[in-house]
């Protein structure tokens, strides 16, 4: 009965370990994906590139006023450069969040995780 506790036990803590590596992962992309622009902040997220290339599409590419997280207009004079700004950023910190969290994925154990 000891030996089925103790890999109880060492399976809750390898899940809990991996609960927080991944929220301390999901959190490092999340800050990378605040975009200071102009004087505003920006969260780059789908809705962000959704709206931006739904501009673009209607020939809204200068002179556009975007409201950033705080709700303060800002003046984007280039949206194609914007948009190519926040197009790089979200693409590389997703594909780097993928690759980290598909290494955590492979861990197997609480040590192989915190390293």
């Amino acid at each position: 009965m000891d030996d089925v506790l103790k890999k109880a036990l060492d399976f809750s803590n390898y899940r809990k370990t991996f609960a927080i590596q991944h929220k301390i992962l999901k959190e490092k992309a999340d800050s990378r994906l605040t975009y200071g622009f102009n004087g505003g902040i920006f969260k780059i997220d789908r809705t962000l590139i959704t709206f931006v290339q739904m501009l673009e599409d209607k020939g809204r590419i200068s002179g556009v006023v975007l409201l950033d997280v705080n709700d303060t207009p800002i003046m984007i004079a280039d949206l194609l450069s914007f948009k190519e700004d926040i197009f790089d950023r979200y693409f590389n910190t997703t594909y780097e969040y993928y690759e980290e969290y598909e290494k955590m994925k492979k861990n197997r154990n609480v040590e192989s995780l915190i390293k």
